[in-house]
């Protein structure tokens, strides 16, 4: 009866894990803006190497991405960026772990666009925080694009800005976030 019960449980538990849907993407992007108010200097960069991965069952969502594969404007600048602010030597990476707060109110199996609410940590240059934005996911044709605007402080993620440059560059980032995700190859 016991080997029974157990044999049961396994077979539920691998129904379980079937049936949830998982997503991905891997040249999702990721913007950001650094542009001081009032300066002529113009601090954008993009990322289209994103690697996202979002279970609808359960609502988990994981971004992950390679710092040196932001682009920016002027070869200096990614330089600098690079080596001096963001270290990427040091601290390769940036993720984000969290979820959609609201999953239960997105119909992943129907065509439409849903407003969430997503919450999680966020670590950048080896600093974790944790982050609550908005986002949208629209779901059409069994895929579903993901995106989330939000900002964060630079000191929060100890990130130091030399003085030099201090007026070219904000102490607050804007980061776009966008990523179209196909089901997940079982």
């Amino acid at each position: 009866m016991k080997n029974y019960l157990l044999f049961i449980s396994i077979l539920l538990l691998n129904a379980i894990s079937l049936s949830a849907q998982k997503y991905f993407a891997k040249a999702g992007k990721i913007n950001f803006n650094a542009t001081a108010n009032n300066s002529p200097e113009i601090i954008e960069a993009v990322n289209r190497s994103v690697v996202c991965v979002l279970d609808t069952k359960t609502g988990l969502l994981q971004f992950s991405v390679l710092m040196k594969g932001f682009e920016l404007e002027r070869a200096l600048m990614q330089e600098h960026f690079n080596e001096n602010y963001i270290e990427s030597d040091k601290f390769p990476k940036s993720d984000f772990k969290g979820m959609i707060t609201d999953n239960e109110k997105v119909y992943y199996t129907k065509d439409g666009s849903y407003a969430v609410a997503v919450k999680g940590k966020l670590t950048i240059h080896g600093a974790t925080k944790e982050i609550e934005t908005t986002g949208k996911l629209i779901v059409q044709n069994g895929k579903i694009n993901a995106t989330a605007d939000f900002v964060v402080t630079v000191a929060d993620f100890k990130i130091k800005i030399p003085g030099i440059v201090a007026d070219k560059i904000s102490k607050i980032v804007t980061i776009k976030v966008s990523c179209l995700l196909e089901p997940l190859p079982k």
